[in-house]
């Protein structure tokens, strides 16, 4: 059982807090906090079983899915991307980002997060290392998506680097990683 709160950041102008689970209907919600550099923010990408709000405290969040303009919201605004709802989000202000947050059902949005935050900060907050995404990506398919990454790559490419990873010994440091969620959740996409 995770104790909380429990921090992560990314190196490159992410800082997230979660606060606590609460039990629910449906599956754990998770809430917590985000601190977002101006400029900085995650890449396109979806959660294909869960629903992500951002209520922003201060600053401007920008925000766009696929094929949309972007658009913007202030303080007291609300962000909802549903699930399977691809998304990206950054700070459109000067001073940072705060919002609080919510993933329903929480999933193994922790860890992947976690995990994702902790290779992008070992490698100077630029980007994850792409062994650690292709490992994170193939186990976690079910639940989360990049689409900055090209599905021919993944598809193809990170089987590849998986293989080679497990024989380089390079996901020990995953040993803890939760069972990803499986077909009968994924049948709701």
């Amino acid at each position: 059982m995770r104790e909380y709160p429990y921090f992560i950041e990314n190196g490159g102008g992410e800082r997230l807090t979660f606060s606590r689970r609460i039990a629910e209907s449906g599956g754990d919600r998770v809430v917590g906090e985000n601190v977002v550099a101006p400029g900085a923010g995650p890449p396109m990408h979806v959660h294909y079983l869960q629903e992500e709000a951002l209520t922003v405290v201060q600053g401007r969040i920008g925000f766009q899915r696929p094929g949309e303009k972007p658009a913007f919201a202030g303080a007291g605004e609300t962000v909802v991307f549903r699930a399977g709802e691809a998304h990206r989000f950054w700070n459109a202000g000067q001073s940072d980002l705060r919002c609080t947050a919510y993933i329903k059902p929480a999933g193994n949005a922790e860890y992947f997060l976690g995990a994702i935050f902790a290779s992008q900060k070992r490698n100077g907050g630029r980007r994850p290392a792409l062994m650690d995404v292709a490992f994170l990506l193939q186990r976690y398919r079910t639940e989360f998506g990049m689409l900055a990454i090209p599905p021919l790559a993944q598809r193809l490419v990170f089987p590849v680097l998986v293989a080679v990873g497990r024989l380089l010994g390079r996901y020990v440091k995953y040993t803890d990683a939760p069972e990803p969620i499986q077909a009968s959740a994924t049948a709701q996409r």
